[in-house]
C-alpha cells in the first residue's frame, strides 16, 4: 500500500496540480489585491465618492450611520452595498483574468502549421497506372 501510495504522490498529474494550486493561490491574492487597491478606489471615485460597502436597508426601521453600526446594534439588515462591491469585483477579476491569458496566449509559441498533405496512397497508385499506361 506504501508502494502504491508513492506510486501515486510521484505522477506527474499529481505534481502538476499541486504546483498549479499553489500557483492560483499566489495569482489570487495579486488579482484580489488589484481589485481592492487599484480598481475598487478608481469605482469609487468615478461614482462620486459612494462608499457601497455601507448602502443596506435595515430591517427593523431605526437609523443606523453605518452598517457596522447596524450589525453591532445586532438589526438585521440587507447588505446591498456589499453584494455591488462583490459583483463589481467579480466583474473586475473576470477582466483582469482575461487579460493575463490573452497576454500569454500571445507571448505562446504559435503551433506549427501541419505539413501540406500529399496524395494518398490511392492517387498515387492511380498515377502510376496512368504512367504506366502511356
Amino acid at each position: 500500500m506504501l508502494k502504491e501510495f508513492k506510486n501515486f504522490i510521484m505522477t506527474g498529474n499529481v505534481i502538476e496540480f499541486a504546483v498549479a494550486v499553489i500557483m492560483a493561490g499566489a495569482v489570487g491574492a495579486v488579482v484580489n489585491g488589484f481589485v481592492a487597491d487599484i480598481m475598487m478606489p478608481i469605482v469609487g471615485h468615478f461614482s462620486g465618492g459612494m462608499d457601497f460597502a455601507n448602502k443596506f436597508i435595515a430591517l427593523d426601521g431605526k437609523e443606523y450611520l453605518t452598517l457596522e453600526a447596524a450589525k453591532t446594534a445586532g438589526g438585521a439588515v440587507i447588505a446591498y452595498g456589499s453584494w455591488i462591491n462583490t459583483i463589481i469585483s467579480l466583474v473586475t477579476v473576470g477582466f483582469v483574468m482575461f487579460m493575463i491569458v490573452k497576454a500569454y496566449n500571445k507571448m505562446k509559441k504559435p503551433a506549427e502549421a501541419p505539413a501540406p498533405a500529399g496524395p494518398s496512397q490511392e492517387e498515387l497508385l492511380t498515377q502510376i497506372r496512368d504512367l504506366l499506361k502511356k
